[in-house]
């Protein structure tokens, strides 16, 4: 029921919004997308529309104009960009050397709190912080991302995918 009434609220944002200036592209996504690229030039690849502790954020997945991949966060109520996280590949020497936890143990953590079926898997530079992420779909349909701390072994952020544009 909760999930249905932050669609609806969500929905309802968006589209006071959009109503509130038809034709300049000014609502609350546009705002943080535009936020997003000045902190990182280059091709929106994705967006995604999610719930991190019942804050709906906007997750924009963008290959950097300096040829690198970044996941970048923003607040859909303030516009304002709260996370940057840079995804490197899984034989980075970066990652790699800073990892304590291996992406087995990663898995077993995750899955332990959120079960479900493992979509997908990233590794990621938060802050130069190793981190594991993955997208888990559970038994009830919904999509729930999970950080997990490569140095630690401890969870970290989860949010609640609400919908996904763009391949990620």
């Amino acid at each position: 029921m909760l999930n249905k009434l932050f669609v609806v609220s969500f929905a309802s944002l968006f589209a006071i919004s959009v109503q509130a200036a038809p034709h300049s592209h000014n609502g609350a996504m546009e705002k943080c997308m535009r936020a997003a690229l000045v902190k990182h030039p280059g091709k929106v690849v994705s967006l995604e529309a999610e719930l991190e502790k019942g804050r709906p954020i906007y997750e924009f997945d963008i290959v950097g104009d300096d040829g690198k991949e970044w996941e970048v966060e923003c607040d859909a109520k303030t516009a304002k960009v709260y996370e940057e996280e840079v995804d490197v590949d899984a034989n980075s020497e970066e990652f790699k050397s800073k990892a304590k936890v291996s992406l087995e143990d990663a898995k077993k953590t995750a899955l332990a709190k959120f079960p479900g079926q493992i979509e997908s898997i990233e590794y990621e530079l938060e802050n130069g912080k190793p981190v594991f992420e993955f997208d888990i779909k559970q038994a009830n349909g919904k999509e729930v991302e999970v950080e997990v701390d490569a140095v630690t072994g401890l969870i970290g952020e989860t949010e609640e995918e609400v919908y996904e544009i763009g391949k990620d």
